[in-house]
């Protein structure tokens, strides 16, 4: 479980993201986010044949056995989701708030509480769902009013629970759809 919770601590520290999307052109912040891709792919690579000072332990410590490339889906979920939504930042950034602090609520509390899991998907739980959601939504708050932040937050974990994919791609572009529909609709 150490494991998990340093794995969610560095997917939560994505929100960094969120505050460049402040004050940076999304096109900047795009590049940004391609740049450390290709970094830390550059790293994962070395990091095979010898030990890198200050990444490797944090590697050891962080890197799931069996899922090397989940970096790349999370960015390439916030890449889409940032240029689907510069039309308006603060959707891109709680859609990328839901999935940075939803995401890592869900696997944190569903691994420590979560008994009965969701029909149709004996890997989520209830627990874990709801934790997702109400994380995602007070994250969600922080830019948007009330209404999109629920619906966003609510389709994110819907999305979450049941997603045929990796679920750092169409979480935040998901929610970001919720929230702009809503919107629009408001």
């Amino acid at each position: 479980m150490k494991k998990e919770y340093s794995r969610q601590l560095i997917h939560a520290s994505g929100v960094f993201i969120i505050f460049l999307g402040m004050v940076l052109d999304p096109v900047i912040v795009i590049l940004i986010c391609i740049s450390i891709v290709l970094f830390v792919e550059a790293i994962f690579r070395i990091d095979k044949t010898r030990k890198i000072p200050l990444f490797s332990p944090i590697l050891r410590i962080s890197k799931r056995e069996d899922d090397e490339r989940g970096f790349v889906y999370f960015f390439v979920g916030i890449i889409i989701t940032i240029y689907l939504f510069k039309f308006n930042i603060a959707i891109a950034n709680a859609a990328i708030i839901i999935l940075l602090f939803g995401d890592s609520a869900s696997t944190i509390f569903g691994k420590m509480f979560g008994k009965t899991h969701l029909p149709f998907n004996e890997r989520k739980t209830y627990v874990g769902t709801l934790a997702f959601f109400v994380v995602g939504f007070v994250g969600a708050l922080t830019q948007l009013p009330l209404l999109p932040a629920l619906f966003g937050a609510l389709c994110g974990a819907i999305t979450e629970a049941y997603s045929p994919i990796d679920d750092n791609i169409p979480i935040p572009i998901v929610s970001g759809f919720a929230m702009s529909l809503v919107i629009y609709f408001m």
